[in-house]
C-alpha cells in the first residue's frame, strides 16, 4: 500500500510501498483511509523540526487528522461494523503504572511524556491506504457528516479547551450557583486570535456556546474569512485595523481569549489586555524563534489582581472526540454554508510535495484517499 513518510536521518519526504496492515488482535479493526487532513503539525514533521519513527524503524509514516471506513472487525469488537465511518484518537498512553492520566485513560494529561503519537511520535500516522488500530481508540462518525468529518480531530482542540475554561470558571460563586446555565457563554466577550481551521473551529463552537466571539487574524479585510466568520455569527477584526488597546475599549471586559495562531508575540501582547476573571487558552505552539520581549510586570499584575488564567491545551480525550462529532453536526445543521468552506481543496496522495513543501494555501487541505 502506498503510504507518506518522513526519513529524519536523510531528511527525506517520500511516497512509499509498505505491507498492508492485518488485524492480529480480538478488539482490532481495520480501516480504509478516506481522507486525512494537513495541518501546521505535519509541515513542522516535514520541515523535519520534530516527528520521530517508531523504535527500531527509520521512517514515519506521517497524517492524524484522519476519516476512515471499517473493513474489518476482530472478534472482540462490539461497538463498529463493516461500513461504519470512524475518527481515530491520536495519542497512546504511556506504559507506566505510576501515570494516573494514562490509567485512566486520559492519555491527553500524560503525566510522564512518553506517551506516543500515531503520525508524530513513535507511531506511524494516516497518511496510508490502510490502516489497523484498537476499537478503543476509535470514534463513529454518523454518515451524513462524511463530507466534513476529517474535521473532528482540529475540532477536539476547541471541546477540549472549552471543556476546561468551564471547569475553570466553576471558581467563581455566581457561576456555581447558577448550574447548567454556567456552562454557556451568555454573551461573554471570547476573542479568537487566529484564522487558521484551528481558530474558526473553536470560533465556531464559541458560538455555539453563547459566547459573543470575534476572531482577530493579521489577514487584510475584506477578505473572504471576513465572510465566513459572518456567517456563523462571530466578528472578524484585523489585526492592521485595530491595536490591542483599541480592541478592549472596543469590546469590554474580554473573558476569554482562545489562542490559536503559534505567534508568542502577538498572544502575549493580547494577554496584557485579558479581562478581569479573564481566562487566556494557548492551543498554538510557537516555532523556535528569537526571544520575544514583553512587559512581564504588567502580565503579572494583571494575573494576580484581576484572577486572570492561562492554561494549555494539546490533544484531546475520548469525551472531546464524541463533543466533537456532535457539534459537528450541530454546525451543520445550523451553518453548513460555513463548514463546508473550511475545507479548501481536496488532493491526491500522490500531491503530498505540493501539499506540504511548499507555502500553504486556503484553510485547510484534504488528502484523498479511498
Amino acid at each position: 500500500m502506498k503510504a507518506v513518510a518522513v526519513f529524519p536521518a536523510t531528511r527525506d519526504v517520500k511516497l512509499i510501498d509498505r505491507p498492508e496492515p492485518r488485524i492480529t488482535s480480538p478488539s482490532a479493526v481495520r480501516l480504509r483511509m478516506l481522507e486525512v487532513g494537513v495541518c501546521g503539525t505535519d509541515r513542522e514533521i516535514t520541515a523535519f523540526q520534530y516527528g520521530t519513527p517508531p523504535s527500531g524503524e527509520d521512517h514515519l509514516v506521517i497524517g492524524h487528522e484522519s476519516l476512515g471506513e471499517v473493513s474489518d472487525v476482530g472478534a472482540a469488537v462490539t461497538r463498529l461494523r463493516r461500513g461504519d465511518l470512524v475518527v481515530t484518537m491520536v495519542r497512546r498512553p504511556c506504559p507506566h503504572a505510576t501515570c494516573k492520566a494514562c490509567r485512566a485513560g486520559r492519555q491527553d494529561f500524560c503525566y510522564t511524556g512518553d506517551f506516543s503519537e500515531r503520525g508524530i511520535k513513535a507511531e506511524h500516522g494516516f497518511l496510508t491506504e490502510w490502516v489497523v488500530d484498537d476499537e478503543r481508540y476509535m470514534h463513529r462518525v454518523p454518515a451524513e457528516l462524511r463530507e466534513v468529518a476529517v474535521l473532528v480531530e482540529p475540532l477536539t482542540i476547541a471541546e477540549k479547551a472549552l471543556e476546561q475554561v468551564r471547569e475553570v470558571q466553576q471558581r467563581l460563586p455566581w457561576a456555581r450557583s447558577a448550574g447548567p446555565s454556567a456552562r454557556n457563554g451568555n454573551g461573554r466577550q471570547a476573542v479568537v486570535l487566529g484564522a487558521g481551521p484551528v481558530g474558526l473551529l473553536g470560533a465556531m463552537t464559541l458560538v455555539a456556546a453563547g459566547f459573543a466571539t470575534t476572531v482577530y487574524s493579521r489577514s487584510s479585510v475584506p477578505h473572504d474569512k471576513q465572510a465566513l466568520v459572518g456567517l456563523f455569527g462571530a466578528r472578524y477584526i484585523a489585526t492592521e485595523t485595530r491595536t490591542m488597546a483599541q480592541l478592549a475599549a472596543e469590546l469590554g471586559n474580554i473573558d476569554l481569549v482562545y489562542e490559536a495562531s503559534g505567534a508568542s508575540k502577538v498572544a502575549f501582547d493580547l494577554m496584557e489586555v485579558l479581562g478581569t476573571n479573564g481566562v487566556f487558552v494557548f492551543t498554538g505552539v510557537p516555532g523556535r524563534k528569537a526571544p520575544i520581549e514583553l512587559d512581564a510586570d504588567l502580565i503579572m499584575r494583571n494575573l494576580v489582581l484581576s484572577n486572570q488564567v492561562v492554561l494549555g491545551t494539546v490533544n484531546a480525550g475520548s469525551n472531546a472526540y464524541e463533543a466533537a462529532i456532535r457539534d459537528l453536526g450541530e454546525f451543520m445543521k445550523r451553518w453548513p454554508e460555513a463548514v463546508r468552506r473550511l475545507i479548501t481543496g481536496r488532493f491526491p496522495i500522490t500531491g503530498y510535495r505540493d501539499l506540504l513543501l511548499r507555502k500553504s494555501v486556503g484553510i485547510k487541505s484534504v488528502f484523498t484517499i479511498g
